[in-house]
């Protein structure tokens, strides 16, 4: 495999080394209130056409199948919601009797309870060749209550 084909291949990683490569260089560009203006163009436009984008490639009869796959949304709503928080709680109990910083523990306990962004589920799912109709439709009901997931089935 040459080189060439190779980048083509890997487009979206080479991407996101590219924009970190820049952004370090450059960071004035991303800055809030900067020629950027990512509290509009990343909360808004972005994240929109990301989703418009990827529901362009859904057959709505394909969707409407995926949307009967109970056991696996049951899964995921549980194992996001429920499962890993438990989890992260229980971790951080047995951290909290080590001489680790108290603000540390309250980090991490922040951190374990956010969702995973949807936006990066989207591309990556699609990036891995993962079934994009489980990804969306989880997605979808995730969304609601502020979730989202990668789901890489084939």
């Amino acid at each position: 495999m040459g080189l060439l084909e190779r980048m083509r291949k890997e487009w979206f990683i080479l991407g996101i080394v590219l924009v970190i490569t820049v952004a370090k260089l450059e960071p004035a560009i991303g800055v809030k209130g900067g020629p950027l203006k990512p509290e509009i163009t990343i909360t808004y436009i972005a994240v929109s056409a990301i989703f418009f984008n990827s529901g362009l490639s859904l057959k709505t009869e394909e969707l409407t199948s995926a949307l009967m796959h109970v056991k696996l949304h049951l899964f995921v709503q549980i194992f996001t919601l429920a499962f890993f928080p438990t989890a992260i709680w229980l971790f951080l109990q047995v951290l909290s009797i080590t001489p680790i910083n108290e603000w540390l523990l309250k980090g991490l306990q922040t951190v374990g309870c956010m969702p995973p962004p949807v936006s990066s589920a989207v591309i990556l799912t699609k990036a891995v060749g993962g079934n994009e109709l489980n990804r969306n439709n989880s997605c979808l009901v995730l969304s609601f209550l502020g979730e989202g997931v990668l789901i890489k089935e084939k």
